[in-house]
């Protein structure tokens, strides 16, 4: 009977009765079980999919990737929860797939960002990961994954952490991948693309960050005391494992998976940090790493940790990984190294007091005085740069340790607010446009006009704040009082605008300035680099390219305290951006997050009882074209 079956669809489809496909489909269903053979279609007729197996619409980002994972006995600890170093492994391989699902080629991991973790998931739990890129560059992209969990019997959602890792396109040997831009089209793909250039640019100064920061810290190792508390010497909590490569350990270029290597320290570091506190420790928080190098398979990987300083309520262990091929051959390869945070936790969930610990003179002092500085710098990330804009204090305590964050953040909270897509045209006199923005507890308005500038010119005439008294009546003075360095300075600022209290207000204002972050996008004549008409139209849209960066908001220095002459105020978030539209033609933009002491100024002009702004921009437009020509004499 086979035999006959199969003798007709072969001549049925020799006769142009049927089609190859229509075969393959029949025999597909008569797997299932199905035993109709196939019909001969007339002209033209299409068959009708089935609603169940209708593809489904495209997401608006194509690199999204979803995963998720049922928390089972052999993924987690002796609580019964899920491995911090089997989530890493979830992590990066969803990360990996979602990067080459944009470069359409082999990719492997650079780095991870700092990762914490705030909740433990259970056995019997899902794990739910989304990973897309969110910016590609040259020839690496920032991928944001967003890890939650799901009990599937209360229904209850909780999130875990946020990740961000940098990958790199591996082309064929000897030659580079270029990536193509990726455009985002949701407004939090075009906050997460806007600060990715920044987060970028933090990631390349996180060692000089360390570095400067040791070096203005004394040399002398001062131990802690604790009352009852027996130091514990660093030496008996060090671990050394080795791990050999195997195929399913790795990629399909037969490089390690960096998840595998992740878990491998994650392991050995938790050994480490039960040998200090001789309990089970919880893994917290990742720092900041970077892969050196890779590793194939059948290479040895030897592991590494041990106690670096113990603080009150929580412990560094610093990790190593370091791999060789056969044994006796050659000397070891650095592949990474990470530094891990860990608490003990009592049956309530409070983090227990932990032993100190006595380091080995030489590299173990060194190692703990770095210990001590990476979780001054960890804090400054966490509620610097972590921190939603409304949890952030106002004017935020500058030190050269906390330098590099309160610079993102300045940034970061411009592009954000600039992003926003829900902005109302609120008046318009001439070529002047004003826009509010009402969300949560902040008011925030955008000014904005076309010049006939260069952008470029622009941006070095409106990030000089000593100039900015020529065309903002509301100046008294501005003077730099500390210059961070080329793109961060510090200004002492006093206004002609008299508070309640019948006193001059000053400020103290970091500046930062960014110039367009040019990677990863293609040869755009200058006119296309900005939509004009788009920008009328959707004053929160985010254009192909960056625009030129001027941010603004308070701090605090211990030079310059509030002083009887002056009240001090604040600004959260204010600056320029700039755009090219043509050669000669830019358009401007304003933006502030009105403060409170500044809500009754901008509410007047948003209602048109006052024209201070509009005229103040025209101002500054006729300072612009001023001195374009004097600043090209200069340059």
């Amino acid at each position: 009977a086979n035999l006959l079956l199969s003798r007709c669809l072969l001549k049925m489809v020799k006769e142009n009765i049927v089609g190859p496909e229509e075969i393959l489909s029949f025999c597909c269903r008569g797997l299932q079980g199905s035993t109709s053979p196939p019909r001969a279609w007339k002209p033209g007729e299409q068959e009708e999919v089935p609603k169940a197996m209708a593809s489904p619409l495209p997401a608006h980002n194509p690199t999204e990737v979803q995963m998720s994972q049922l928390v089972l006995p052999c993924h987690t600890n002796h609580r019964g929860e899920l491995s911090i170093g089997q989530l890493l492994k979830w992590i990066d391989t969803a990360a990996c797939l979602s990067a080459e699902r944009h470069a359409g080629c082999p990719c492997v991991t650079a780095s991870m960002d700092d990762i914490y973790f705030e909740h433990t998931i259970s056995v019997g739990q899902v794990v739910n990961i989304k990973a897309k890129v969110n910016r590609a560059f040259n020839s690496s992209m920032e991928v944001g994954v967003q890890v939650s969990y799901e009990d599937l019997c209360s229904g209850k959602h909780c999130s875990i952490c946020k990740a961000y890792a940098t990958f790199v396109a591996q082309g064929a040997p000897g030659s580079k991948v270029k990536l193509k831009p990726l455009t985002p089209q949701t407004e939090e793909e075009k906050i997460e693309h806007s600060i990715a250039a920044e987060r970028h640019r933090m990631r390349l100064v996180h060692k000089d960050t360390l570095k400067d920061l040791l070096t203005r810290s004394p040399r002398e190792t001062e131990l802690e005391t604790r009352n009852g508390s027996v130091a514990v010497p660093a030496e008996k909590t060090r671990v050394e494992s080795v791990e050999l490569v195997l195929p399913p350990h790795a990629n399909h270029q037969g490089n390690t998976f960096g998840g595998q290597i992740m878990a491998w320290m994650e392991n050995v570091a938790t050994i480490a940090a039960s040998r200090l506190c001789h309990a089970h420790p919880t893994l917290r928080a990742i720092e900041m790493f970077h892969f050196r190098g890779p590793s194939q398979v059948g290479d040895r990987l030897v592991l590494k940790a041990i106690v670096n300083n113990a603080f009150k309520n929580s412990m560094e262990v610093g990790v190593c990984a370091e791999a060789y091929g056969q044994e006796m051959s050659g000397s070891r390869r650095h592949i990474n190294s990470a530094f891990m945070t860990f608490v003990v936790l009592d049956q309530e969930g409070r983090p227990r007091t932990l032993p100190m610990v006595a380091p080995e003179p030489g590299d173990g002092e060194r190692r703990y005085r770095e210990a001590s500085a990476r979780k001054k710098i960890r804090l400054d990330r966490k509620y610097v740069v972590s921190c939603k804009q409304t949890e952030v204090p106002l004017s935020v305590p500058w030190d050269q340790s906390n330098k590099v964050y309160l610079s993102y953040n300045n940034v970061s909270a411009l592009k954000t607010l600039v992003a926003k897509t829900n902005w109302t045209l609120a008046r318009e006199k001439e070529k002047v446009r004003m826009y509010t923005l009402e969300e949560d507890k902040f008011l925030s308005f955008r000014i904005e006009m076309s010049v006939h500038i260069a952008a470029s010119r622009a941006f070095l005439l409106l990030s000089d704040l000593r100039r900015r008294q020529e065309w903002d009546s509301h100046y008294a003075s501005a003077e730099i009082v500390q210059q961070v360095d080329d793109d961060d300075m510090i200004y002492h600022v006093v206004s002609q605008t008299l508070s309640c209290e019948n006193k001059p207000q000053d400020f103290v204002i970091l500046a930062s300035r960014r110039k367009p972050c040019s990677k990863g996008y293609p040869s755009l004549p200058p006119t296309s680099l900005c939509l004009p008409v788009v920008l009328r139209h959707s004053p929160g849209s985010l254009f192909l390219r960056d625009p030129y960066v001027v941010a603004f908001r308070s701090v605090t220095l211990p030079t310059h305290p509030a002083s009887a002459s002056f009240t001090r105020g604040e600004t959260l978030c204010s600056g320029f951006c700039i755009w090219p539209e043509a050669e000669e033609t830019s358009k401007v933009a304003y933006y502030n997050q009105a403060t409170p002491g500044y809500l009754n100024y901008v509410t007047t002009n948003v209602a048109g009882l006052s024209s201070n702004f509009c005229a103040t921009f025209e101002a500054c437009e006729k300072f612009l074209l001023k001195n374009k020509e004097d600043l090209i004499v200069r340059l």
